[in-house]
């Protein structure tokens, strides 16, 4: 069995297991949430489930991604869990099998068509609880106000916990999710003690944004760009001594990006090089290329992302607790 064999490579590697999370996962076939070839997910790489019509790319989590997030929560049977970001529904399932017949497992999908996908697939799913795929707003209603969660779960990249959800859990719960910006985030465990928030690092991750709108912006989207250029040089800055001056120029650059008009003309690769160098995002790059082009060597030479994979059967080295997870 592929995922028996999976699950193998992965204990041997390191990464963490218990019995409940061994079973679900045996339990749930990934074949039910993607129609794309398995081949990338039995040798432990995220693997897509949907392709928006605006050209975003959503996947199914690398599995040793997966088993660490499942590692994390600390799940048991009968509890209530939350997931922010539907993960195409196998996440969900997987979920759902852990937490039994006395647990439920609400999914809060933003994006039309990953819920649409999702709540199609999990209509197929033989559900072991309760699993619901709501939408954003439909919290706001008091009686899913009134709820309240064990264990929330974050599947995309996020700054900080939506204050709309900080209600939700309950005192002595948590909340596990990639805090960060788009270009590197720290895995967080937040949990709620006396109505204050006490954060557990468990390390770095590189998961796409929870905000597929992000992940859908075109290439000179001016806020996605500024967002990234921050994010790279917050990583930078930590690594190598970077002069004021230099600083205060990248500030000045992100502020006149995220500044930019929003109605900007969108680039893609049917555009003219005409079109490229008269955009105005272009425009601003190309005035401040005296200083900023000898950054973007240093930016490349730290933000190469190597993606772990310790469940491949050519991963050699062992995994060391790295949770690298690119979902593009």
């Amino acid at each position: 069995m592929p995922m028996t064999e999976l699950i193998g490579r992965l204990e041997a590697a390191g990464v963490p297991f218990d019995e409940l999370t061994k079973i679900a996962m045996e339990d749930v076939d990934p074949a039910d949430f993607t129609d794309y070839d398995l081949e990338p997910f039995w040798n432990d790489r995220p693997v897509p489930f949907l392709f928006t019509g605006f050209g975003a790319t959503r996947t199914i989590s690398a599995p040793h991604m997966i088993a660490t997030l499942l590692h994390h929560l600390e799940i048991i049977e009968g509890q209530d869990i939350m997931l922010i970001g539907s993960k195409g529904g196998f996440l969900a399932a997987i979920i759902d099998r852990m937490v039994g017949r006395d647990g439920s497992v609400t999914i809060i999908e933003p994006h039309e068509e990953v819920r649409e996908h999702t709540e199609e697939r999990l209509s197929l799913h033989r559900a072991s609880g309760l699993i619901r795929v709501l939408r954003p707003h439909d919290m706001e209603s008091s009686d899913e106000y009134s709820k309240s969660f064990e264990r929330v779960l974050i599947s995309g990249s996020v700054r900080e916990i939506p204050e709309t959800l900080e209600h939700l859990v309950i005192d002595g719960g948590f909340v596990l999710g990639p805090f960060g910006g788009p270009v590197h985030q720290r895995l967080l465990k937040k949990e709620k003690q006396g109505g204050m928030w006490f954060d557990t690092d468990l390390g770095g991750v590189v998961f796409g944004p929870m905000d597929v709108g992000e992940s859908e912006a075109g290439p000179l989207d001016p806020n996605s760009l500024a967002s990234h250029i921050e994010d790279a040089f917050d990583l930078v800055g930590g690594l190598v001594e970077i002069e004021g001056s230099t600083s205060a120029r990248v500030q000045d650059l992100i502020d006149a990006l995220r500044e930019m008009p929003s109605d900007l003309p969108f680039i893609d690769e049917d555009s003219t090089e005409d079109e490229i160098m008269e955009h105005p995002v272009v425009d601003l790059l190309m005035s401040e290329i005296d200083w900023l082009g000898p950054l973007w060597p240093i930016f490349s030479e730290f933000l190469s992302i190597d993606i772990a994979s310790p469940g491949s059967p050519e991963e050699v080295t062992d995994f060391l607790g790295d949770h690298e997870d690119l979902v593009p």
